[in-house]
């Protein structure tokens, strides 16, 4: 099950809904079962809090993922996304936000499959993925 809620925001311009079958995809494709994935969407200043209390860093982020599953092979988590960066990354990078809005969606789950950005070949390696299942992502 997948769910979302509005944390520190009243409303967001896209329907989160319509990318959850394609964010199960992945996770199918994959080879991971789809547990419980809770997205919280929010402001930076909400997410700066959560980035400093839990995690010791005083620092934006576009996305913080917190892994809730005892079996690896179940994908199960709290994943809190920052819209105020969605919409500033997508404005740097010049993609429309629902592009970015998805990418980030999916960066989330794959951490939780093992996929990590800290070094250079591991960042190639993660964009390669978010691209490879964006091409999945049907159009409207």
């Amino acid at each position: 099950m997948i769910k979302y809620q509005l944390d520190s925001l009243s409303e967001l311009l896209v329907d989160p809904l319509i990318y959850f079958p394609w964010i199960k995809q992945v996770i199918q494709k994959e080879n991971y079962q789809t547990g419980d994935i809770f997205y919280h969407f929010c402001s930076d200043d909400f997410l700066l809090n959560i980035n400093r209390e839990y995690l010791q860093h005083a620092y934006l982020t576009d996305i913080i993922t917190f892994p809730l599953s005892t079996r690896p092979e179940i994908i199960s988590a709290e994943i809190f996304i920052s819209i105020d960066r969605v919409f500033e990354n997508s404005s740097i990078l010049k993609t429309p936000f629902e592009r970015e809005f998805a990418r980030v969606l999916v960066h989330g789950v794959l951490h939780l499959m093992g996929y990590d950005d800290h070094s250079d070949a591991e960042k190639l390696e993660m964009r390669a993925k978010e691209d490879y299942y964006l091409s999945l992502l049907p159009q409207k």
